[in-house]
């Protein structure tokens, strides 16, 4: 991407730069079409131009004294461009199987592109390939993406006309938010949506499909020939259950056919790893509508492995110089008013609950009884640092039409921790988080990572210096840690710069585990001290941290990483038992118990099925060890080892297979150096 540069504000006319770095005079204030037709760019090699960060079609009219680039048709910001219009496409094939749909919006995604509409019946599975052959015939006509400038009351007078009436509901905020560029950024569900000039708004036209948009799309149709239509889902309007329920057609789109399948073989191992379908097939968690939507039920074999990750979680953080401490699940509002939670945040509340005059709130976080805990006395620098960590359970409201599984619920179990430190102290206890938090993902199989220092926002709580002095030290703590980071330009809370760490599972998926915040505003609202060595009180600095995120969305995750097939650590079933008989069945409770007793988790399928059914529930349920045992391993006392995968053990004595079963029974050995900072808990 390349920025505007103040060396050229005074040329006469934009410049184009191409292969080479050659700069070509082009036409101002005309779209930048007929130029690069002219200069002959392969079609291949470029699909937009890119200008002071923006990227612009070749139909948008070029900014005068402007320097632009190419975007390639390969690149993150080209295969944008490449989705973008493969959505409209469909939009386009779909108006021609269904003259009154009503469309809503369709933007590019990050592997793909969708389209929320209104049809008159609902679709199944199997209208995706008609569209897609709607799609086919459409784009084999190359048909031009037409850009159109309309005034906002032409454009409304169009969309009422057409009976568009999402359309109509995105022009009538524009028009009553303000006309200027950017005054869509305050509602996600417009934002990019639309273009607004002093006067007017854009509209693209493909074939006899036109739509309220702000581009850039393709020069035409021609480009696009490997997309496919995924599947269908439910999306209410603006995000809002009580709003009007659409259908949103998924889809993606490349470059190349070969792309296309290797993004669809991509998906299709990621449905075979879909933690929702695996939760119920080994039977980890369910949700049950009688309780509610994203409230999470935990079975014996989930909270088995929720209990495993737990008590490390515990074990770990007591070794690492932590104080765990507990917190009830609601407070009075007088403590959300003080936290800022009721101005800022109560949308994401549970309403009131009122009792002998007095007003509670379920909390939306753990932070305001920490903070409780560390006023309830005194504290010395001496005391200092503080670590509350915390496996506390929260409550958010968030809208049925964003739930999902267990990677966005209502109540979850966030493992938190608050660090109150002195300003010389910080730079460490930094530190310390960040290796803190590689240590726990490098430990549960996370290996590739990404780091984000999230800075100062245009609004923010607190002292620039102050700022400045916490975004160097997040900086110099993921340095420390040896690990690369990008900047997150103005991403961090009003109330203080962060770390973000966004962890790539097996399918090289980025999930957002864990984050180190500062926050400036916490102890001012509650005027939390100590006492310093001048014996004068001073403003701690105060420190959040998750390292998994959330107990749930966190088992989400590791679902999908392994697929279900746990580590044996974490494997809630380590071993399971098969009697090929009745008669064998004392002999196999007898294995079992012996497993049991060094601490195993092992079952007997007593069963009255045949050995080969057996065999292929427990490779389904993904348990890592399949012992059967029979007349001959009765005789010898030993049990015949299938391990996971399908590989044959043999025949092997019962004591040797505990052996074996427990030396894969504790976490992986991970190193992970251990600063000790002066002072702080007596755990240190």
């Amino acid at each position: 991407m390349v920025l505007f540069s103040s060396e050229y504000a005074t040329m006469s006319r934009p410049e184009l730069i191409v292969n080479g770095g050659r700069r070509i005079p082009v036409p101002a204030e005309q779209p930048l079409l007929s130029s690069v037709q002219q200069l002959g760019i392969p079609a291949q090699d470029a699909v937009a131009a890119a200008w002071n960060g923006h990227v612009l079609d070749f139909m948008t009219p070029v900014p005068a004294d402007a320097e632009l680039s190419l975007v390639s048709a390969d690149s993150p910001d080209g295969l944008q461009v490449l989705r973008h219009s493969a959505a409209h496409l469909m939009a386009a094939a779909v108006q021609r199987l269904f003259p009154e749909a009503k469309f809503a919006i369709g933007p590019a995604i990050y592997d793909g592109f969708y389209y929320d509409m209104e049809l008159p019946r609902a679709l199944v599975p199997e209208d995706l390939p008609e569209i897609e052959t709607q799609m086919r015939e459409l784009a084999a006509q190359d048909l031009p993406f037409v850009r159109q400038e309309m005034s906002m009351e032409d454009a409304l007078a169009w969309a009422k006309a057409n009976h568009q009436e999402f359309k109509v509901e995105i022009l009538e905020a524009l028009r009553d938010t303000g006309t200027a560029r950017g005054a869509t950024t305050q509602d996600p569900e417009l934002a990019g949506e639309v273009e607004v000039g002093a006067q007017t708004v854009t509209l693209y036209q493909t074939g006899a499909f036109v739509d309220l948009c702000r581009g850039p799309h393709l020069p035409d149709t021609r480009r696009l020939t490997a997309f496919r239509l995924t599947h269908v889902a439910g999306a209410y309007w603006r995000g809002d259950e009580r709003r009007p329920m659409l259908q949103r057609i998924y889809g993606t789109a490349f470059l190349t056919r070969e792309a296309l399948e290797a993004h669809l073989a991509r998906l299709e191992e990621a449905r075979r790893r879909d933690h929702r379908r695996l939760g119920q097939e080994l039977e980890l968690f369910s949700v049950a509508d009688e309780v509610g939507g994203g409230l999470i039920l935990w079975h014996p074999k989930g909270g088995i492995v929720r209990k495993l990750i737990e008590d490390f979680w515990r074990d770990e953080h007591l070794r690492h110089g932590y104080d765990l401490v507990y917190s009830p699940h609601l407070g009075r509002a007088k403590l959300w008013e003080t936290s800022g939670h009721l101005g800022f945040y109560q949308e994401m509340m549970y309403p009131r609950m009122e009792r002998e005059g007095q007003e509670f709130y379920v909390k939306p976080m753990n932070c305001p009884f920490h903070i409780m805990i560390y006023q309830s006395r005194v504290r010395s620098y001496r005391d200092l640092p503080l670590r509350f960590a915390e496996l506390g359970t929260v409550y958010r409201f968030e809208r049925a039409g964003v739930l999902h599984g267990l990677l966005r619920v209502r109540g979850f179990t966030q493992d938190d921790a608050h660090i109150f430190c002195t300003p010389d102290q910080m730079e460490e206890e930094i530190a310390r988080a960040v290796e803190f938090s590689l240590f726990f993902l490098r430990t549960f199989g996370f290996k590739d990572y990404v780091l984000y220092v999230a800075t100062r926002p245009e609004k923010f709580v607190g002292n620039v210096q102050d700022w400045d002095v916490a975004t160097e030290a997040l900086k110099r703590a993921a340095e420390r840690a040896g690990q690369a980071y990008e900047i997150d330009p103005g991403g961090g809370a009003f109330y203080g710069p962060k770390i973000d760490i966004k962890v790539k599972d097996a399918l090289g998926r980025p999930w957002q585990c864990t984050t180190v915040q500062f926050d400036f505003n916490m102890s001012e609202r509650f005027g939390i001290t100590y006492v310093g060595e001048d014996n004068r009180p001073h403003r701690p600095f105060m420190v959040h941290r998750a390292l998994l995120g959330s107990m749930e969305r966190f088992l989400g995750v590791l679902i999908e990483h392994y697929g279900g097939a746990f580590p044996v650590w974490l494997a809630p079933v380590q071993a399971r038992v098969l009697p090929v008989a009745d008669r064998h069945r004392p002999y196999a409770d007898a294995v079992c118990q012996r497993l049991r007793d060094a601490h195993l988790r092992a079952e007997v399928d007593g069963r009255n099925e045949k050995i080969g059914f057996k065999i292929r529930e427990a490779e389904v349920q993904k348990i890592p060890y399949i012992l059967v045992v029979g007349d001959k391993e009765q005789a010898a006392e030993t049990v015949s080892v299938r391990q996971r995968g399908g590989q044959d053990r043999g025949v092997m004595p019962v004591a040797d297979l505990v052996r074996t079963v427990a030396a894969e029974n504790t976490p992986p050995t991970v190193e992970m150096p251990v600063t000790r900072a002066a002072g702080g808990s007596p755990h240190q």
